[in-house]
């Protein structure tokens, strides 16, 4: 049976903590696994956008992206793991759970950054959000 695990890099060093845990959690297992790696990078507000174009933009967040999703590639390729690569963009929190849901994963695996919950309630955390909006269950690696 294969589990299939959507981890979310944003580039952390707790982001890097999820993709470790899944490494173990895979070996544990001894069983295949779907493994989604899944950066997010926010749109560039229309003050910035008007005066370059699409072509600019998109390789601004590819750029971005390759540089967050580095680290956690490297890690899968070492432990001998397949993986996915995704870069999307947009509101992280929503993108992470329609994502998700559309590839119908077990489990969102993130990096908990160590925020209590009032300063994670005022930052208006990605994490939080997901929580919030998720259906499929997140786990928080600290």
């Amino acid at each position: 049976m294969s589990t299939s695990y959507l981890i979310a890099i944003d580039g952390s060093d707790p982001s890097l903590k999820a993709v470790d845990y899944v490494i173990q959690e895979t070996a544990d297992r001894g069983t295949p696994a779907q493994i989604y790696l899944v950066n997010v990078q926010p749109p560039l507000p229309n003050d910035v956008t008007r005066f370059i174009d699409n072509k600019t933009v998109e390789d601004f967040h590819r750029e971005a992206g390759d540089t967050a999703l580095a680290a956690a590639k490297a890690k899968l390729i070492q432990a001998n793991l397949a993986y996915t690569a995704h870069l999307l963009v947009g509101d992280a929190a929503s993108a992470i759970v329609n994502f998700a849901t559309d590839k119908n994963c077990g489990v969102i695996v993130m990096g908990a950054h160590g925020f209590s919950h009032i300063m994670g309630l005022f930052m208006g955390s990605v994490t939080v959000k997901v929580v919030q909006l998720s259906t499929v269950p997140v786990l928080l690696i600290k």
